[in-house]
């Protein structure tokens, strides 16, 4: 029986407790005689590799004709791409925690980006996930040894979490720059003069060949292409200087900046910025061919399951925009920053060039990996995800019941998607955004209030109230009197802003 078929047998049980029993009995059966030894049932390693501020617009596998990209390209001629995959908030830690949880901001407590010393590091510094089920710990109680190569962003940076034991990272989740940055590994903060997409790259394959010959997990994850601050002021020093030297880049729009811009409106159009950028991404597929040479040569490419995402979006111009939603004001949540690159390549096991058009959301990752992998949530006491499995598409399966919704947090600003219509409504601020994407995909003409609208309007708020009233956590719920583990942008509008520690 191939491995797909096992999983969904095992999956679309309704008792999903009985993995481990029937995990026994498999050995039992096979085992032989009495002294001899077995191998338990083969289980795909697993690679996430995610990016950092990244919108799927930028590859090639998208798209776009400007940036180069063979690797990831090749990713998805090899596996399954998901044309519309949509982050639930703008900004790192949020987005990385949901990924990692399957939980809502309003149910893991970070609501903005880990900001200074706080949860990252010193003597307050603690893990902001420690009393949820998340992918690496529930992969590490299955045997697995889980790797971390590149930037964690969910507090104690300086010492491995969630089942990591393989632990090279960030001190901060901001990016200064990509040489001679302050990186960690063995406990220790030191500066590192290497190129460091390449710097992750090099631990990434470490890991792999130091754990071949049992199940692993890596989550190698850059903190390039970026986008933002002073690591766009570099000059490009890899590989691809030349590539760019001379290339006008039209994919990234030429438009004037948009009244809400609150920073980095100014660039767009900066020809030198735009090609830092697609070097930065060009990097970054670099790492990815020498991730997939790797598990090759190794021979551990048919057993490996490797997913290529990232954490948000991020705008090159597109609408008037540079940047993601924090650098709005108000906060936004328009496609530009939602919209991220999700990839499926395990060969022989999930479908090759095939595309899939369901709206999913990065909160719907973790309850697919647990039943792509056959295994159960253990937390019984933390909320439930509200994500939805779309492992029967992995399988080659059709889902025809797929309800085409996403849901959007960022501490003021929640929002619905359909696939007609985006509804965005602000708590204590104004003004709500209503858009007909279907004749308005870039999100300039916002209809709240036109009595044409009406009753679209009320339907989408009724719907997005519901959705987080059954979800939220009182003590997360921001719009409800509950605080943040994270501290906000907007704390002026607050009852208690935080940062607060379970």
């Amino acid at each position: 029986m191939k491995m797909h078929s096992r999983r969904k047998q095992q999956a679309r049980n309704t008792n999903r407790s009985f993995w481990p029993i029937c995990w026994l009995l498999a050995v039992a059966l096979f085992a032989g005689p009495v002294g001899a030894t077995a191998a338990p049932p083969a289980r795909p390693n697993v690679v996430v590799i995610m990016t950092d501020n990244h919108g799927a617009w930028t590859l090639g596998c998208y798209g776009n004709r400007d940036i180069k990209t063979p690797h990831v390209d090749r990713l998805a001629a090899e596996g399954t791409l998901f044309s519309r995959c949509y982050s639930n908030n703008a900004v790192c830690s949020p987005t990385r925690a949901s990924f990692l949880t399957g939980l809502m901001p309003c149910q893991h407590g970070v609501h903005r980006y880990l900001g200074g010393e706080g949860a990252q590091l010193g003597p307050n510094a603690y893990n902001t996930l420690e009393e949820f089920d998340t992918l690496p710990s529930l992969l590490r109680g299955a045997g697995y040894v889980a790797g971390l190569s590149g930037k964690w962003h969910l507090g104690g940076n300086l010492h491995p979490q969630e089942g990591f034991s393989f632990w090279v990272t960030k001190p901060h989740g901001s990016s200064a720059g990509f040489y001679n940055q302050n990186v960690i590994k063995d406990g220790k903060i030191h500066t590192e003069p290497t190129y460091l997409t390449d710097y992750w790259t090099n631990h990434a394959v470490e890991f792999i060949e130091s754990n071949r010959r049992r199940p692993f997990f890596l989550f190698l994850a850059y903190n390039g292409p970026y986008g933002l601050g002073s690591s766009m002021l570099e000059p490009i020093r890899n590989r691809h200087k030349e590539t760019y030297a001379g290339a006008t880049l039209p994919s990234f729009p030429r438009l004037p900046p948009q009244p809400w811009n609150f920073n980095y409106g100014d660039r767009i159009g900066n020809i030198r910025i735009i090609r830092k950028y697609a070097a930065e991404i060009s990097g970054i597929d670099d790492g990815v061919g020498r991730v997939m040479n790797v598990l090759k040569r190794l021979k551990l490419d048919e057993n490996t399951l490797i997913i290529f995402t990232a954490d948000q979006g991020m705008s090159g111009g597109h609408s008037g925009y540079w940047g993601m939603g924090d650098h709005t004001r108000p906060l936004t949540a328009f496609d530009w920053t939602m919209h991220v690159p999700l990839i499926f390549r395990h060969p022989g096991h999930v479908p090759a060039g095939k595309r899939v058009d369901l709206l999913v959301s990065n909160v719907d990752f973790m309850p697919t990996m647990l039943d792509y992998l056959a295994l159960p949530w253990k937390n019984k006491s933390q909320p439930k995800s509200p994500g939805r499995s779309f492992a029967a598409v992995l399988w080659g399966e059709e889902i025809k019941d797929w309800d085409d919704t996403v849901f959007y947090e960022f501490e003021n600003v929640r929002a619905i998607r359909t696939n007609r219509w985006k509804y965005i409504e602000r708590f204590r601020q104004s003004p709500n955004g209503l858009y007909d994407l279907s004749v308005d995909p870039a999100e300039l003409t916002n209809l709240t209030g036109k009595p044409k609208h009406a009753e679209t309007e009320r339907e989408l708020a009724r719907r997005l109230h519901a959705y987080f009233d059954r979800v939220a956590d009182p003590k997360w719920d921001l719009w409800k009197g509950g605080t943040s583990k994270s501290g906000l942008i907007m704390r002026k509008l607050f009852d208690k802003p935080g940062p607060t520690r379970p």
